[in-house]
């Protein structure tokens, strides 16, 4: 090292002169940046780039199990939306059903009711036409009574 410094000083004692001077400190630059690029190259860009490297690969793995988890989760969000809507329609139609049995149930109530209320107003029409039979039967019955008396009378005096 020290032999490298005595060879710069006397290189720039003995050519003081141009813009560029091609002597021994040329290569020497040339060296020196060469070593210093290989130097960096091995300290700080290898493991600056390893680390960048490591970064890109872990982006792009959580990128792709972003977009794989989003493709699932799509997936799963539209399977049970088509779920719930069939569940919907078959609880429609379980409504529907039983709105249909309901109303025939009701209309059945309703008939066997009017066919009740029929069968009392024929029962009473009957009783009532036996107690009309019956109550002309006890007055003719009467009047033949009352005629027969009134003829008897008639026929007394």
């Amino acid at each position: 090292m020290q032999n490298l410094l005595i060879l710069l000083s006397q290189a720039s004692n003995e050519s003081k002169g141009g813009l560029f001077d091609f002597n021994a400190t040329l290569p020497l630059m040339a060296l020196q940046f060469l070593a210093l690029t290989a130097v960096l190259n091995m300290i700080f860009y290898k493991p600056v780039s390893l680390i960048l490297d490591e970064r890109d690969e872990y982006i792009r793995n959580s990128l792709t199990t972003a977009s794989t988890s989003l493709l699932k989760a799509n997936e799963l969000t539209q399977e049970y939306e088509n779920q719930l809507a069939e569940s919907r329609k078959q609880a429609q139609l379980i409504i529907k059903s039983a709105q249909k049995e309901a109303q025939l149930i009701v209309s059945q109530n309703i008939q066997e009711a009017q066919q009740e209320a029929e069968n009392l107003l024929k029962d009473a029409y009957n009783q009532l036409n036996l107690q009309k039979e019956q109550a002309l039967k006890s007055l003719e019955a009467q009047v033949d009574i009352l005629s027969e008396q009134i003829r008897m009378k008639l026929l007394d005096i």
